[in-house]
């Protein structure tokens, strides 16, 4: 499918022209992270098959790994019942939280 034909499939409006964007390793299928992707996010994910998001805090794309060197390579994305959210299967390439840790969801609550 063209990276034309999958954003038109996509409801960015939802939430002012960011998608949720659900990151899940895909051999283990532990969720890694949660980011945000505007249209040219996916579009620069699709075509370099590496993840890129929105970062709300700096205002611009980021592509993980840009800095770290633990970069998220794509290999299959998954669409929910409401055409508003992204699951992104990836193989990732060393730590992904800021922490260190191998995901961001490693603080247990309940």
């Amino acid at each position: 499918m063209k990276t034309k034909d999958i954003i038109k499939k996509l409801d960015f409006k939802k939430m002012g022209g960011l998608i949720p964007a659900i990151t899940q390793e895909v051999e283990t299928n532990k969720i890694l992270m949660l980011g945000f992707m505007n249209e040219e996010a996916l579009e620069e994910t699709l075509e370099k098959g590496k993840v890129t998001y929105f970062s709300r805090t700096r205002g611009k794309l980021w592509t993980k790994g840009e800095t770290s060197g633990n970069f998220q390579l794509l290999k299959e994305i998954f669409l929910d019942c409401d055409n508003d959210t992204l699951l992104l299967k990836v193989i990732q390439t060393g730590s992904v939280c800021h922490t260190g840790n191998k995901t961001c969801f490693y603080k247990k609550i309940f």
